[in-house]
């Protein structure tokens, strides 16, 4: 939509102001230190998405090595020792790392612009916790640095990004590995959890007028459940991270059997963290979805209300399903059915969000654009991820693919084929609004369908080794087992990946400079941060935005079709 054809300022209450307004670049180190102190949501919100971006490629180059590891049977690629530390590295960076600040830097810069707010509600605090996070991945890769021989690749932590009991006492973890991967998630945790009071703060107490809660943009709500889920699982983890170095340093004996302990119990706190973890990387893509599917489909969201209702349902079971990871552990019977039941129950929410996505696409103008091509994926590939996320809730079935490449394949087809689809669509959707330019449509259809091809090849293909019995975390395999060729097509599908993110990074990159002038709003959208210019000014909006109905700008650009009508 050109600017010409944007309201005048004031046609919401006074408050949109779509003047572009930049400040004359200064030197480099100028740019750096405003940068390196700013409390601006949207300069925060930037570095996070980038921190992320750049721990996708780091996680990516070591997923690359597992990969070439794997590729044949009897390979000596790595080491053994340098084997389990990639493989923890390589879990702990893309959960941790870039999973985490990514989510974060999309609700720190979309957040404050969808409800009309100036900046978040506590700018220092969001400073704070962005730096909290960034300290925490550097320390965690500082310990690549030094060590030789069983030290190989430095203290590079080595026990899975699960640190099972007793495999981190330090009778099994000698060095600082452990210390290095505990110490470092405690930080970043810090960060995390700060980022989540700062949403609810902000969306609860600084909406603008008339933006009332069952007016919110699906994207806010979302993000609210998210940090709420955030200040709900970090803790358990955080406790167990305490008690694991009380019994390594100071004589505790919380995770040592022979004293009495448990290792059960670190498994216990792990996944009731770890497993609505995994809620609090697909909430944000769920938010994404809810925003750009109705865009292009050209139709309001169907359902709104089941929509906010199935987020926190979705929520709230997601908090009683953890031991569904433990059904080998020898749980009783009572416990096997209870955590199965769970396990398919919060399967309903998350289907009346798949059945809700489609109604909105039926009948609609769908405009396969970039955005929406990857939505599309999003939407068929978290389907099948929830069909066999439902397979292995059943108890005598997970028994026997327990630990296999089967749940590789599964969680991956969720971290990967739902999560990474919908942000990279998010990114694609969102970055005119950031740097007030297109990125190249070419390149980012040729970046999708590059990255389609390898997540297929790789994930589809890795279910079947598992089926067949291939454990996972295993550094190589004797030849004849059965699963030789297709672990050479899971690697090839895997640098298929790495072209694609590659060449989506390149995108962003060069699209930068030389991409399209993308105007204020050139989707067509109805939410207020297509309202302010591209990229937004410092304060946002001149004066605070009064709204009326769940798509204020879509009804002052369109007021022939008024929104009250889907409310």
């Amino acid at each position: 939509m050109a600017d010409s054809a944007l309201p005048a300022p004031g046609t919401i209450g006074g408050a949109i102001d779509v003047t572009p307004h930049h400040k004359a670049p200064g030197t480099f180190l100028e740019t750096l230190h405003s940068w390196v102190v700013t409390v601006d949501h949207k300069k925060l919100g930037i570095m996070y998405v980038l921190y992320a971006l750049v721990f996708l490629l780091v996680g990516g180059v070591e997923a690359l090595c597992i990969r070439i590891q794997l590729g044949r049977p009897e390979n000596h690629f790595l080491s053994p020792e340098v084997y389990n530390r990639f493989f923890t590295m390589h879990g702990t960076t893309m959960v941790f790392l870039m999973g985490m600040p990514m989510l974060v830097g999309f609700m720190n810069y979309l957040v404050p612009l969808m409800i009309g707010a100036r900046d978040m509600a506590f700018p220092r605090l969001n400073a704070f916790s962005f730096w909290m996070t960034a300290f925490g991945g550097l320390m965690l890769y500082y310990s690549f640095i030094g060590g030789s021989g069983l030290y190989a690749a430095g203290n590079a932590p080595d026990v899975g990004w699960f640190a099972y009991a007793p495999l981190t006492a330090r009778a099994f973890s000698p060095g600082h590995s452990t210390d290095y991967w505990t110490v470092s998630l405690l930080v970043s945790g810090v960060g995390t959890i700060g980022a989540a009071v700062n949403v609810i703060a902000t969306v609860f107490c600084m909406r603008c007028k008339g933006m009332t809660m069952m007016r919110l943009p699906l994207f806010a709500w979302l993000s609210v459940v998210t940090s709420a889920l955030i200040l709900m699982a970090i803790p358990p983890l955080t406790a167990a991270q305490v008690m694991l170095m009380i019994d390594r340093y100071l004589g505790g004996h919380f995770f040592d059997t022979l004293a009495g302990g448990s290792a059960l119990m670190w498994m216990h706190f792990f996944w009731i963290f770890g497993h609505p973890e995994v809620y609090i990387l697909v909430m944000p893509a769920f938010a994404v979805a809810n925003e750009v599917i109705p865009v292009f489909s050209r139709k309001p969201i169907f359902g709104y209300p089941a929509m906010v209702a199935a987020s926190v349902g979705i929520a709230f079971v997601s908090l009683g399903v953890w031991a569904h990871h433990m059904f080998t552990v020898g749980m009783t019977s009572v416990g096997n059915a209870f955590f199965a039941l769970s396990t398919m129950i919060v399967g309903i929410p998350t289907g009346i969000k798949i059945f809700n996505w489609l109604a909105t696409m039926w009948g609609g103008k769908i405009r396969f654009a970039t955005p929406m091509l990857y939505m599309t994926a999003f939407l068929f590939q978290f389907l099948m991820a929830g069909l066999t996320g439902i397979m292995l809730s059943v108890a005598p079935w997970n028994w026997q693919l327990h630990n296999s490449y089967f749940v590789v394949a599964h969680f991956h087809y969720v971290l990967v084929g739902a999560i990474l689809f919908a942000l990279m669509g998010g990114i694609c959707y969102w970055y005119p609004k950031v740097t007030g330019r297109m990125l190249d449509e070419k390149l980012g259809k040729w970046g999708f369908w590059l990255l389609v091809i390898g997540f297929h090849m790789t994930f589809d293909f890795m279910h079947i080794p598992g089926l067949l019995g291939m454990p996972r975390q295993i550094y190589t395999y004797e030849a004849g087992r059965g699963w030789d060729t297709w672990n050479l097509i899971v690697s090839i599908g895997a640098f298929v990946q790495a072209a694609a993110v590659l060449l989506f990074a390149y995108n962003l990159l060069v699209s930068y400079f030389r991409g399209e002038v993308a105007g204020n709003d050139p989707w067509d959208a109805w939410t207020l941060e297509w309202a302010t210019s591209s990229p937004p000014p410092e304060y946002n909006f001149v004066a605070d935005p009064v709204v009326t109905s769940r798509r204020p700008l879509w009804d002052m650009k369109h007021p022939e079709d008024p929104d009250w009508k889907y409310e």
